[in-house]
């Protein structure tokens, strides 16, 4: 592969990726304007994210065979069109009810993005090499989830949250010309059965077997876990409980993805030496350091209504994503390298068990949330302890190897 289609080949990964942060982040200094303008209650406001999330597990498990069969590209591009479609009318939407069930078709076309996205990866730089540049993509895509809660603060506070949606068609509308006028076929085999019942059933049966597969998925399924109780909960608590401006608000978040970006900037430059399980146990140990971090500054009765006490809960989560960082790419790395032959299906099951816990987390903020930091600071800290007994219950013999 020539230097430049690689770096071509980086940058629309990158973008692919990035289409599943930006579609959550973008929006979430605007959940509280959303609920006062749409009549609906935290719970209800809330559901705008965990049903984008479970609609996102749900559809990548087509996706995943789809691409197996006929190839990556025109199944990303028609992912790509549902999305911009869904985007509209997200926009659109007049009652909270028509704005979930936009959200829902909005994440049937991004997951295309960000199944696709690892698959190929996978194609193209096989396992240890998916692993550092699942790293490399992640540290740059970092910037994706930094700049969205920026840019939607600022859109938030000057135009209203509609336009949020509305960027996200015209962003949405120039990745479709571009993918439709750069992108190449990285699928060089494709299953002529891999779409047929039977298979999916077999493949999927394969995947759910295989004990370090099902531990590496597990690490990465509880790892966002833990960052989706912050992306659902976090514009609630620091907005709506601690009073902070919207724009104010998107700073704490930038604190967190440079969390992530010291993680995945390790990951990157250590996982060729250290390898795969060892970079998996230093994310862990750091999420659990994080999370009970969090946990004990919420408990201590400091965390406030002012700068400083929004600080103490926000620095732990920021340790939480250096850990994330780490162990995000090296767990889909260890997940989709043995796996060449059906790597869109095995992107797709670690992706539906990846959103699956996102929603579960999230519904369980949107009831639990009693107008303190409580109830945010718990799920962090229980998703950090389930990483850390995926990896030692599944992953572990591959260490002591």
């Amino acid at each position: 592969m020539s230097a430049a289609h690689s770096r071509l080949l980086f940058g629309l990964v990158i973008a692919l990726v990035a289409i599943g942060p930006l579609s959550t982040d973008l929006y979430l200094p605007s959940l509280p304007a959303i609920g006062q303008a749409l009549g609906a209650d935290v719970a209800a406001t809330q559901l705008t994210l965990s049903v984008y999330m479970a609609a996102f597990a749900l559809v990548q498990l087509v996706y995943g065979p789809l691409s197996d069969r006929f190839g990556r590209r025109p199944v990303v591009l028609g992912g790509i069109a549902i999305y911009v479609l869904a985007s509209a009318a997200c926009a659109f939407a007049q009652s909270i009810e028509a704005l979930i069930a936009a959200r829902a078709l909005q994440a049937t076309g991004a997951c295309a993005g960000v199944v696709l996205g690892r698959a190929i990866v996978r194609d193209v730089y096989g396992r240890e090499g998916a692993a550092r540049m699942l790293a490399l993509v992640g540290s740059v895509m970092a910037f994706a989830p930094a700049a969205g809660p920026v840019l939607g603060g600022i859109v938030e506070v000057n135009f209203g949250w509609r336009w949020n949606f509305a960027l996200l068609v015209v962003l949405s509308t120039a990745l479709l010309a571009v993918l439709a006028l750069r992108l190449v076929e990285t699928n060089k085999q494709p299953d002529a059965n891999a779409f047929e019942l039977a298979r999916m059933r077999r493949n999927y049966a394969t995947l759910l077997a295989d004990r370090r597969y099902l531990g590496y998925a597990l690490c990465v399924a509880f790892g966002y876990g833990g960052l989706f109780a912050f992306i659902s909960g976090s514009s609630f608590v620091l907005i709506g409980d601690l009073g902070l401006a919207p724009d104010t608000y998107s700073y704490f978040f930038l604190a967190c993805v440079v969390g992530y970006f010291t993680g995945a900037q390790l990951a990157a430059h250590l996982t060729l030496r250290l390898g795969i399980d060892r970079m998996l146990a230093l994310g862990a140990a750091i999420k659990l350091l994080g999370g009970f971090g969090m946990l004990a500054t919420t408990l201590s009765g400091h965390v406030g209504a002012d700068l400083w006490g929004a600080g103490l809960l926000v620095a732990p989560m920021a340790v939480y994503m250096v850990g994330m960082g780490m162990g995000m790419p090296n767990g889909q790395g260890g997940a989709l390298g043995p796996y060449p032959q059906m790597a869109g299906v095995a992107s797709a099951l670690m992706g539906f068990l990846q959103m699956a816990c996102a929603a579960a987390v999230g519904i369980a903020f949107g009831y639990l949330h009693d107008g303190t930091p409580l109830a945010l600071a718990g799920l962090v800290a229980l998703c950090a302890v389930c990483v850390a007994a995926s990896l030692l219950a599944l992953v572990r013999p591959r260490l002591r190897a």
